[in-house]
């Protein structure tokens, strides 16, 4: 029997990070060294990460520039690491693609580019296309945010508003031969939507765009919606001949970092099952899926018996609506709405984190729940049902000293749920 349910998620979590540490899942994908140069490029939250473990590595000479959020960087000897904001873009993210694509110019097919890519690269690459400037791509990428779309469905929009998603910086370092090493935190590991795709392209197109923003009734300026209608926002597909010599490989994903807790779990003799590396939704729905399953497993000992460690990973998606919004991420916000689905109940413990450490625009990865979090929070003076509806679960657990704040972690393959009933 597990003592302190806390402390094994907790080294849970640590594990499913572990297994996508940049310098273990490079090591097993290097490409051959090229005749000519090695030319590095790359965005994301794990992008410096990345790029040292490639240094590490590599026996050449590298040159070229990678781009990370702003904070703390591993240190680079040869690759340049830039800095630019996430979620929302700034100048310097525009400077940082044009340095990406500058770096592919003037290449020949004797030259390899390695494309180190991960999530976040999406904010970390404005690069508005046509007449857009950084202004229409900050708007489209708030309205994204707010939308409650899902990640894949937001970053077709994204590329069809810029000039180096969707596989078009792979197209500009034609003919040159370029390998992706991806690090996926999209549900189902589709390579083409990591960060946007900048190197891999997919068959998305602008009509496919605007059904999105339909679908999803965001409110787009004017100039954008008259981009997304013209043929300046269609990119270049699979079948074009630039990218015959090009391969991409996912090297990390949720799908093995769950695999990797699954093991660790079994190893101290608690039977764990992985509902899906790839679950999507509202978050506070998803939330109560989870405690349905919850409460099912404990009252009735089934679908699993217990004890039974349920672990789930994926992207949840909030949707702020109008109006004020309170503190947190989707992470907090998905433990919410367990936490007070089952109230009352106990000998069940959770942990919702994001991976890279950070959820959301908060300094926590996430947070713990269990079946007294409701009442220590009522007895803290919060309301928990207003602080979901506000978009305010991180006042709640912080109320109550349930954050769980990691740091960086160098990594990012999105949700990690891990569900513990004794």
């Amino acid at each position: 029997m597990i003592d302190d349910p806390r402390a094994f998620l907790a080294s849970l979590f640590d594990e499913a990070v572990k297994a996508a540490d940049p310098l273990i899942a490079i090591r097993a994908h290097l490409p051959e060294k090229p005749k000519g140069r090695t030319v590095v490029v790359g965005a994301g939250k794990a992008a410096s990460q990345m790029a040292a473990a490639l240094e590490s590595l590599w026996d050449g000479p590298l040159e070229g520039a990678v781009v990370a959020q702003h904070g703390p960087v591993a240190a680079c000897r040869q690759i340049e690491v830039l800095q630019a904001a996430h979620p929302v873009p700034d100048a310097a993210g525009l400077a940082a693609s044009q340095r990406l694509l500058q770096a592919v110019q003037g290449l020949t097919s004797d030259d390899l580019v390695i494309a180190l890519v991960s999530g976040g690269g999406s904010s970390l690459l404005p690069a508005p296309a046509g007449n857009l400037t950084l202004e229409d791509e900050i708007a489209v990428n708030r309205a994204l945010l707010a939308s409650g779309a899902p990640i894949s469905a937001m970053n077709v929009v994204r590329k069809h508003v810029s000039r180096i998603k969707g596989g078009r910086l792979a197209h500009a370092a034609a003919p040159a031969r370029v390998v992706s090493l991806i690090v996926s935190d999209i549900p189902g590991d589709n390579p083409a939507h990591v960060a946007s795709g900048p190197t891999v392209p997919d068959g998305s197109t602008p009509e496919d765009a605007l059904e999105i923003v339909r679908q999803y009734r965001m409110s787009l300026p004017e100039c954008v919606m008259a981009h997304l209608a013209s043929d300046a926002a269609a990119a270049a597909g699979p079948a074009d001949p630039a990218f015959g010599n090009h391969e991409h490989h996912v090297i990390a994903s949720a799908r093995v970092s769950l695999e990797a807790a699954a093991d660790r779990a079994r190893a101290a003799g608690i039977e764990t099952v992985i509902l899906s590396d790839c679950i999507e939704g509202e978050a506070r729905d998803i939330g109560l899926m989870h405690a349905a399953i919850a409460r099912e497993v404990r009252s009735r000992n089934r679908p699993f018996p217990t004890p039974v460690l349920i672990l789930s990973g994926g992207e949840t998606t909030v949707t702020i609506g109008e109006g004020s919004h309170g503190r947190g991420g989707r992470n907090s916000e998905f433990l919410l709405s367990f936490a007070i689905a089952i109230d009352g109940l106990a000998d069940i413990h959770a942990l919702a984190a994001d991976t890279d450490g950070r959820d959301g625009s908060e300094h926590n990865a996430g947070a713990f729940a269990d079946g007294d979090s409701v009442a220590r929070m009522r007895a803290a003076g919060e309301n928990p049902r207003a602080r979901l509806l506000g978009h305010d679960a991180y006042s709640a657990f912080d109320a109550i000293g349930d954050i769980f704040t990691t740091g960086p972690t160098g990594t990012n393959v999105n949700d990690f749920r891990a569900i513990l009933i004794r």
